[in-house]
């Protein structure tokens, strides 16, 4: 119920008009992010709302750089637009036309995320932010705040673990909204269930297996921070 009612929340300022406050929303768990974009892309709206999303994984983070993470967003968002606004044309011919055919650097993928969220309402989804590494987090977040001082219509949703949202405060400078959100016991046991449910060898495992896992998994987990 908390990261709906998170989901609620960011759902709820989808019309805010240029001028409003609350730009960023850090969500200080790792439990909402495909229900943010589920609920952003089928939500009913009248305006056309751009949607993209980035999942941070530890075993790609020398892949994962600020760079890659907001060409991957502007990607995503310029191949659902029906008319790609003409700085951004405009960019790649002009990279085309380098030796070697340059391919866009960061301050050239935050005019264009600029222009995106400057022609229509936008929604970037970013999850496990803290398995960025350090640097590349920051200059994500230097970036994206850029973007945040020119477009006022965009709106950020970012999960990752708590120790990463006076960093995200910090750097996005105030204009954060943040959430805490821990899965209970009942939660887990209900995904395990689900997971079980789907379990292509059922005969391999008896029910007084299936009990074992379904206490002594949500037990264990309980007694880890999120």
């Amino acid at each position: 119920m908390e990261v709906q009612e998170s989901v609620r929340h960011l759902l709820g300022n989808k019309r805010y008009s240029p001028g409003s406050e609350e730009n960023g929303f850090v969500l200080t768990s790792r439990d909402g992010s495909s229900l943010v974009v589920d609920m952003l892309c089928y939500h009913p709206s009248g305006q056309n709302t751009a949607v993209s999303c980035f999942y941070f994984d530890f075993a790609a983070r020398k892949e994962q750089s600020a760079t890659n993470t907001l060409s991957s967003l502007v990607k995503q968002m310029v191949s659902g637009m029906e008319t790609i606004p003409e700085e951004i044309s405009r960019a790649f011919r002009e990279q085309k036309r380098t030796v070697g055919g340059r391919k866009p650097q960061l301050v050239d993928l935050v005019k264009m995320l600029q222009a995106i969220a400057s022609s229509q309402p936008t929604f970037i989804c970013i999850d496990a932010l803290d398995e960025c590494a350090g640097v590349e987090r920051f200059r994500l977040l230097d970036s994206l705040k850029e973007v945040m001082e020119r477009s006022p219509g965009i709106r950020i949703f970012v999960t990752g673990r708590p120790h990463i949202r006076t960093e995200i405060e910090s750097r996005l400078a105030g204009d954060v909204v943040s959430v805490s959100v821990n899965s209970t016991r009942g939660d887990i046991k209900r995904y395990l269930r689900v997971k079980l449910g789907y379990d292509e060898t059922p005969d391999a495992m008896d029910e007084s297996l299936k009990a074992e896992i379904l206490e002594k998994i949500p037990e264990s987990m309980s007694k880890m921070s999120v």
